[in-house]
């Protein structure tokens, strides 16, 4: 690990897994890296109330759908004055499968040699737990509330990582704030291939958010950890057309342990449960017939 690029005191909630991703991103990238943020969790990582930073590199705050047009830009122009420096995107669920989902795509569809990060807390968390493309199904949000008609949200999330192979990365990982050795290695990887002038390279971290899934704030690498045994939360790379798994559990926990332990799937019934285990089972069998 390099310097400490993150100063301390920045104003996120105690346990937020967004916060280990982005230090662990830029301690592993080091200082000759150029950060875009937007809106969201990860602006108060970065910036204090008074608008001061607390990361000691170059940040540029862009707008909340556009981190990767001016992130094409940035390496373009560090590129043309012969400045051999990473550019890194670190935006959130909302403002990348969502908000943002037409120029990350069209970034790397473009072949633009950027990493980008999604730290993926499943929600607009920032903005008071609003559901997103990523809210996992059965999941309460303040959009998504639980009552006589709604128990929570009823559709699965977007599968961004493969959305992002398919629009032509040149690289595309998972990682967990629960398995950081994992997580260090493939930003290493994201940095060559983007060195290599291959193309982008996309990283999709589960970030656990004690706020908004409801657990106690020192659970936060049990959770993580629980959504990669339970196989809801897969550790996988794409590169050169191939998918590896990262890490495969030897026997799955079943699904309702990760669940029980979150205030956001409290009022799931049985049959919901269900639904979910036959998911992340179907979602196995089909990554086992293509390994």
């Amino acid at each position: 690990m390099r310097d400490d690029l993150v100063a301390a005191g920045g104003p996120l909630c105690p346990g937020c897994g967004a916060a280990l991703a982005l230090q662990y991103a830029l301690n592993t990238l080091g200082k000759k890296t150029v950060l875009l943020t937007t809106p969201g969790c990860a602006c108060m990582g970065t910036l204090t109330f008074d608008l001061q930073t607390l990361v000691r590199v170059p940040q540029i705050f862009t707008l909340f759908e556009n981190p990767a047009a001016p992130a094409t830009g940035v390496k373009a122009g560090l590129d043309r004055s012969g400045l051999e420096m990473n550019v890194l995107c670190f935006v959130g669920d909302g403002g990348t499968v969502d908000l943002g989902l037409g120029g990350v795509t069209g970034a790397a569809e473009r072949g633009d040699p950027v990493i980008y990060i999604c730290y993926d807390n499943e929600a607009y968390m920032n903005t008071g737990i609003q559901r997103s493309g990523a809210t996992p199904y059965g999941a309460w949000t303040t959009t998504t509330p639980v009552g006589e008609r709604m128990k929570g949200k009823g559709r699965f999330s977007k599968d961004m990582p493969m959305i992002m192979a398919s629009s032509g990365a040149a690289y595309v990982a998972t990682a967990s704030v629960a398995y950081i050795d994992d997580y260090v290695e493939k930003i290493r990887r994201a940095e060559e291939v983007t060195i290599r002038n291959e193309g982008m390279a996309y990283i999709h971290v589960q970030a656990p958010c004690p706020t908004g899934w409801r657990f106690d704030t020192s659970e936060t690498i049990k959770l993580a950890r629980l959504a990669v045994k339970t196989g809801i939360w897969q550790l996988y790379e794409i590169y050169k057309g191939k998918r590896l798994l990262s890490w495969k559990p030897k026997e799955r926990v079943p699904v309702s342990e990760y669940l029980k332990a979150q205030g956001r799937f409290r009022h799931l019934t049985d049959g919901q449960i269900d639904v979910i285990q036959s998911h992340v089972d179907e979602v196995w069998r089909r990554i086992d017939e293509t390994l």
